[in-house]
């Protein structure tokens, strides 16, 4: 089954740790990835831009709405995400438990539902 692992962050607590603890938690983060993909788990990931660059696009009533970025009193933000494919909720649970972020921040373990019969 495939797991969306949803890295939250906030942008200020970043950047205010020693840029050697932001290298050594990217090590950490590239070396589970590495682990995963040796073992056929890992399917892809990205980290995402800052967030004052996003928009939100909404359609209501046939007019579109567009606003920038998140709401302002967001402090944890959607900072990136992997996908796996692993065994089981536990397995996927395990994985995000090994991320680095997980111990600053919030990564959040999602099922992917799978649509059949959809052209993609």
């Amino acid at each position: 089954m495939k797991y969306l692992l949803l890295i939250y962050s906030s942008p200020a607590t970043w950047q205010a740790l020693p840029g050697e603890q932001r290298e050594e938690m990217a090590r950490e983060h590239a070396a589970l990835v590495n682990e995963l993909i040796a073992s056929g788990e890992y399917l892809g990931g990205n980290a995402l831009a800052d967030a004052l660059h996003a928009r939100v696009v909404r359609i209501r009533d046939g007019a579109r709405s567009v606003t920038d970025g998140p709401y302002a009193e967001v402090k944890e933000q959607l900072a990136g995400y992997d996908l796996v494919d692993c065994d089981s909720v536990e397995r996927a649970t395990e994985i995000a438990a090994r991320l680095p972020e997980a111990r600053l921040f919030a990564v959040e373990v999602r099922p992917v539902m799978e649509l059949n019969g959809m052209e993609m």
